[in-house]
């Protein structure tokens, strides 16, 4: 039986055609139709086949080499293979911790987006390779084009400085410079934007054009970030400290209920904090500007009021025209001393000037999140992430000074009230995939946070492998942190061995490195059967003597420590979240 074929008047067939067709398709029955079906497709794939192959693209290379501490130096790399793929590069990314030197040769063009940590370091996991890099042994780079974006924080005295070493020594070593580096502070996403697509569009080939990259994956619903922060209910505030204890550690537990946020051992949680009411007063009024509630409410949630660095001091003294100020700034050494334990409102009272809104706000960062070691397992405590928060407060220059997020949360939150956090991931301090590795755990103060979240989740998964903890505060009576939890984790075996080392409850200080040099022996044979060490706290002092004690150490018996200290951080054994 024929069935009525229209066929559409925009079919590319004369109208001849068009007529004979519907009568052939009307007319056929459903085997033909299938057949007729199948005879065409089949010789469409015989045309294709003798049709001559297009030459294959030699794309050029791009690799993308990052060094980062807190991530985002690996998410813009991330980022730029995926743009660099789009425009007809073949890119990959490398992170310089697992780098040689050697595999450089021959990369074709290097993008170096590079992060610099505490006083003008490289991130931990980088630092073999920077060394490396600098030493005499680094090979010539002749051939290869490159360029460095440098990631940092200007209230820092060696800004950028990983960045800027890296620049140079690549040029040292014969490379060709293909884009002028770029130095970005804390608020660096739309400089390392425009930067990096203009360095690409620079260096991409004239006659590859752009690949369109189609994504055929479900939308996916974003969780709670560092632009859309959740507004976590506070359950629980309280201080871990004594009240004779020198000073003030918090215990807070949040709620990430309805957030979609999730966390593992190890990661942050970022508060997104707010300024104290009363700073921003000062700050307001010492500018004329205190009848500005705009800006009162800007100062309060945008913008970083609590530091002051070299560059305000030469950019105030550029707007003003202040002969006194631009002095100071010129001057190393008094502007050392004047920066020394100031903030913002300091130097806008000592060089008075009455300022327009967009001039005052003109001179200031955007206010950064703080980062906090999450203290908790979700396998334990499910949507909650607990926080050990030490609260920052001294006096500088006859005037009270307290931390920005610390004193958010000591003084101006209680249970009930909400912070807004977002999950930072932190996947280079992590428990060890198998369970049964031993595990060193260093730290000091709050540095004590993540190993609770890691001795939570093993006491979740029932795991009672080898774990030691070397533990630091001031003294044993004010200051030992989550001192019953440890206990009982020592009564069920979930932690194996505790070692204290509490500073001013004897004559000579005692610090971690010297429970870690008494107990050297004993190190020494946990790292023979495998285990991972883990370092957490004070990034100038503690880490630094920690370092230096492993390296004398690893280095008995005629071995190079340092090279000894390397080889385990390239393993993956030496992990590092310092602040």
């Amino acid at each position: 039986m024929s069935k009525m074929v229209n066929l559409p008047q925009s079919a590319p067939f004369a109208p001849e055609q068009i007529v004979a067709l519907e009568q052939v398709i009307g007319t056929a029955s459903v085997v033909q139709r299938a057949w007729l079906s199948g005879f065409l497709a089949g010789l469409d794939a015989a045309e294709q086949k003798t049709a001559p192959a297009a030459p294959p693209v030699d794309k050029p290379k791009l690799l993308v080499l990052y060094a980062t501490e807190s991530g985002n130096a690996e998410a813009l790399a991330t980022r730029t293979k995926q743009d660099a793929a789009k425009k007809g590069f073949s890119a990959r990314v490398l992170d310089m911790g697992d780098a040689t030197v050697e595999a450089l040769k021959g990369a074709g063009t290097i993008i170096v987006i590079a992060a610099t940590w505490g006083d003008g370091e490289p991130p931990q996991r980088a630092a073999p390779f920077y060394r490396a890099l600098m030493s005499d042994a680094a090979p010539r780079l002749e051939g290869v084009k490159f360029g460095v974006l440098a990631l940092g924080d200007s209230s820092y005295a060696q800004f950028c400085e990983t960045g800027k070493q890296l620049d140079a020594r690549f040029e040292a070593l014969g490379a060709q410079r293909a884009a002028a580096r770029i130095d970005l502070d804390l608020d660096y996403e739309a400089g390392a934007k425009t930067w990096l697509s203009e360095t690409l569009e620079s260096l991409a080939p004239k006659d590859a054009g752009h690949v369109i990259h189609v994504d055929f994956q479900k939308p996916v619903v974003s969780a709670a970030s560092k632009t859309a922060p959740f507004a976590a209910e506070i359950s629980a505030l309280g201080k871990l400290t004594s009240e004779r204890a020198d000073s003030e550690t918090y215990h807070v537990e949040v709620s990430l209920a309805g957030s979609g946020l999730s966390y593992e051992p190890g990661d942050a949680l970022a508060i997104v904090p707010e300024n104290d009411p009363g700073l921003v007063a000062a700050v307001a009024r010492a500018v004329g500007l205190e009848h500005d509630g705009a800006l009162i409410e800007a100062l309060v949630s945008r913008y970083d009021i609590a530091t002051l660095t070299a560059k305000h001091l030469k950019d105030f003294a550029a707007l003003t025209g202040d002969a006194k100020l631009g002095a100071l700034a010129e001057d190393a050494g008094r502007r050392s001393e004047f920066l020394n334990g100031r903030q913002l409102v300091d130097l806008l009272e000592t060089f008075p000037h009455q300022l327009k809104t967009e001039q005052l706000t003109s001179l200031l960062r955007p206010l950064a999140p703080r980062y906090y070691s999450v203290a908790s397992s979700q396998k334990l405590v499910g949507e909650e992430a607990h926080l050990t928060i030490a609260r920052v407060a001294y006096e500088s220059a006859g005037r009270a000074r307290t931390g920005v997020a610390s004193g958010l949360v000591a003084d101006r939150r209680r249970a009930g009230d909400t912070l807004n956090v977002f999950v930072k991931a932190n996947p280079h301090f992590r428990l060890p995939k198998d369970s049964s590795t031993p595990i060193v755990m260093i730290g000091a103060g709050t540095g004590v946070a993540p190993y609770r979240g890691f001795l939570q989740e093993r006491e979740a998964a029932g795991v009672a492998g080898k774990s030691w903890l070397v533990f630091g505060h001031r003294h044993f009576l004010y200051d030992f942190l989550y001192q019953l939890e440890i206990q009982d984790w020592l009564k069920s075996g979930v932690l194996g061995r505790l070692d204290l080392a509490s500073s001013r409850d004897q004559p000579e200080k005692r610090y971690v490195q010297h429970v870690l040099w008494e107990q050297r022996e004993r190190l020494r044979g946990q790292l023979a059967e495998g285990a991972t060490v883990y370092l957490c706290g004070d990034a100038k002092h503690m880490a630094r003597d920690v370092d230096a004690t492993l390296i004398k150490i690893l280095g008995a018996d005629g071995k190079d420590g340092q090279a000894a200290l390397d080889a385990l951080v390239t393993a993956g054994r030496y992990k590092k979240d310092v602040y």
